[in-house]
């Protein structure tokens, strides 16, 4: 399945059915009487968040979501039905913006999340409910109310709580399938990784976590280099990031400013995140080699990085311990406010 987050839809609610116009035509009633029905209301637009997505390559090959408009109102008080209901299922993490890509307008991140995007047209009023004394045989009807429409952006950030950062061939890839039953594509060329991937880390029964691998950055990303930031955003509701940097190349402390540098570019708070730095493919060096550019590393980046290998697993499990303590962290943070926002007296 090909890996699509953002498109552009366009999506109409339904026409309220118009009402009718219509009188009883009775053997016994000598002047029979008005019973036109009323029309049916329009079809409203959804959208829900679901599980078991992760792309939305639903929307590729379609752009325009029309709910179905209501049915006319018929004589003898007979109403029409409504028309159909559109619901867009989205994967969690999805964004709905604007047309101008900016005004946020609900953000689906969670499962079973449900909202109104357009509300179908009234059905008009038949004949039988303009019936008076005075006017008692009405010959006019309501029409039908118009729907809506609009056109909106869908962008897709994925749900990970880790996620993995470097240059191309930096071991992104090695290291999740190492850590998790994903299988991304792994080959000794740059940009191997041309979209996210996901895994599933488990470290015991009641540790559990997703991380995501972002396709490498390089040097002017920010400024549309290689394959842009656009990928970053999957990283933005993460607790922590891994910062993977090969330690096989020549100069490890530029390579580190780099990255540094493209995420404090695209904002969004990924500069100010919680940092697991680490020198990577240590199995490939000697025990001087590693000693100097672990040396090298720590006084670019200020902090004293671990030193891991994706293929022989040393290191590896340290550092998703560490990162596991950052998760757990920020889940409960995130439900204690969530105790605060709750009722009194109401649990979910």
């Amino acid at each position: 399945m090909k890996f699509l987050d953002q498109c552009k839809i366009y999506i109409r609610s339904g026409n309220g059915g118009g009402g009718a116009v219509s009188f009883r035509r009775e053997k016994y009633i000598e002047y029979g009487g008005p019973d036109g029905g009323d029309g049916g209301r329009g079809g409203d637009v959804w959208i829900e968040a679901v599980d078991g997505l992760n792309t939305l390559i639903d929307y590729r090959y379609q752009q325009h979501f029309k709910a179905g408009t209501g049915e006319h109102g018929m004589g003898r008080n007979r109403h029409g039905g409504a028309g159909d209901d559109i619901v867009l299922k989205v994967p969690v993490g999805t964004q709905v913006l604007e047309e101008d890509k900016e005004t946020l307008i609900a953000d689906m991140d969670h499962a079973g999340q449900r909202l109104l995007l357009l509300k179908g047209g009234n059905g008009g009023w038949g004949n039988d409910r303009f019936k008076g004394p005075i006017n008692q045989a009405p010959r006019h009807a309501n029409p039908g109310q118009e729907g809506e429409e609009r056109w909106i952006w869908l962008r897709l950030k994925l749900i990970a709580d880790v996620g993995l950062v470097g240059l191309p061939n930096a071991g992104k890839s090695t290291f999740l399938a190492a850590v998790s039953a994903a299988k991304p594509k792994i080959a000794d060329y740059p940009f191997t990784t041309l979209a996210p991937n996901l895994g599933v880390v488990d470290l015991s029964t009641n540790e559990r976590f997703v991380i995501a691998d972002i396709p490498g950055l390089i040097e002017g990303a920010s400024e549309g280099a290689g394959l842009g930031t656009r990928f970053l955003g999957h990283v933005e509701r993460t607790a922590v990031l891994i910062h993977l940097v090969d330690a096989t190349q020549d100069d490890v402390a530029e390579a580190y400013r780099t990255i540094r540098q493209e995420l404090a570019a695209y904002g969004e708070g990924l500069a100010d995140k919680p940092e697991l730095l680490a020198l990577n493919k240590v199995d490939a060096l000697d025990a001087e080699t590693r000693a100097a550019k672990t040396a090298e590393l720590a006084e670019a980046a200020g902090v004293d990085p671990r030193q891991i290998s994706g293929v022989s697993g040393e290191g590896v499990t340290d550092i998703l311990r560490h990162a596991w303590q950052a998760v757990r962290q920020r889940r409960a943070e995130e439900n204690a406010a969530q105790a605060i926002a709750a009722p009194e007296g109401w649990t979910p």
